[in-house]
């Protein structure tokens, strides 16, 4: 099972964005590419915060708990992540 880590790299590859040397959780610009890789229904341009682009990625993988007040509060927890690497098509093994 890969870490978070490897989780967040392969999806930010999977939109075409660069793997981080370091771990950071995901910035608005690769939310942003999130959000259209998963057609999001949230309009990107301008930039949405944070928690708005959070919460609608786990709108379109259908996560539980997705239509919840604070959902997009914090980070993708891992098995957000990993159904967000499953919706963007990241082979995990």
């Amino acid at each position: 099972m890969p870490t978070v880590d490897e989780l967040r790299d392969s999806i930010r590859e999977a939109v075409g964005r660069h793997a981080r040397v370091e771990s950071t959780a995901f910035t608005k610009e690769m939310l942003a590419a999130l959000c259209g890789a998963l057609n999001a229904d949230i309009d990107t341009s301008p930039t949405p915060p944070k928690g708005a682009m959070r919460a609608a990625v786990l709108r379109a993988i259908d996560a539980p708990g997705a239509d919840a007040d604070d959902a997009g509060d914090g980070p993708f927890r891992k098995a957000e992540l990993v159904a967000i690497a499953d919706a963007v098509g990241v082979d995990e093994s």
